[in-house]
């Protein structure tokens, strides 16, 4: 398995090796969007390298930090960058639709999930494809894991969504914060971040759009 050269991520180091998802400017964003506060317990669903975990500890040192992620690769390979980088977490491997984990127990669930349906036509398999996990089974999941008042952020395609603000209201999230990410002025954006809050009044903050994301495909 090769083993590229680290990147740098605060003061901290990502390594992703063939075969787990690669770093990308949606992940970045997210990292820089979603609430943090200090001691919170924080939990990434499908963390993939673990990257979300590096990005927000960065932000907020006394994080409670746990990833869950199926594959078998992606689990190791966050694992070794809590470990490389001195941090405590657990990342366990699970399907996170079942996720071993008491409930209402997270301030900040946060997610960078597959962002097409099966039958959209986009290949890329299950890391790019809804095909271990619907935007309604993430929303779901997420729901039950984060508290009352606790926060869900996670990022999608804007052309869905109409269908992420259904899916997170359906299980007692209220979107509150979005913004909208393009390469520049010029471009249509790419992606969209959201943050909702459990049981929360309706009412949402529409942020400046950011721009120059690369990856944020």
């Amino acid at each position: 398995m090769s083993v590229p050269k680290p990147e740098l991520l605060g003061r901290y180091q990502l390594c992703c090796p063939e075969g787990v998802f690669p770093l990308c400017g949606d992940t970045l964003a997210l990292g820089r969007f979603a609430t943090v506060r200090p001691g919170w317990r924080v939990c990434d669903l499908g963390t993939g390298s673990g990257a979300l975990l590096l990005l927000l500890a960065d932000r907020e040192s006394s994080l409670s930090l746990t990833g869950v992620e199926l594959d078998e690769t992606s689990v190791q390979t966050a694992r070794n960058n809590l470990l490389e980088n001195q941090l405590e977490g657990t990342v366990m491997q699970a399907d996170l639709r079942h996720a071993p984990l008491p409930t209402g127990q997270f301030d900040l669930v946060i997610s960078n999930p597959p962002y097409f349906p099966v039958d959209s036509g986009i290949s890329g398999g299950a890391a790019r494809c809804e095909e271990g996990c619907t935007l309604d089974e993430l929303c779901r999941a997420a729901a039950r894991l984060v508290k009352n008042g606790g926060r869900f952020a996670l990022c999608h395609r804007p052309e869905r969504l109409c269908e992420v603000f259904c899916a997170l209201r359906a299980y007692g999230l209220e979107p509150k914060r979005l913004q909208l990410l393009a390469h520049s002025p010029a471009h249509a954006p790419s992606a969209v971040l959201v943050e909702a809050v459990r049981q929360a009044k309706p009412g949402l903050d529409v942020l400046p759009t950011q721009f120059s994301v690369p990856g944020a495909e």
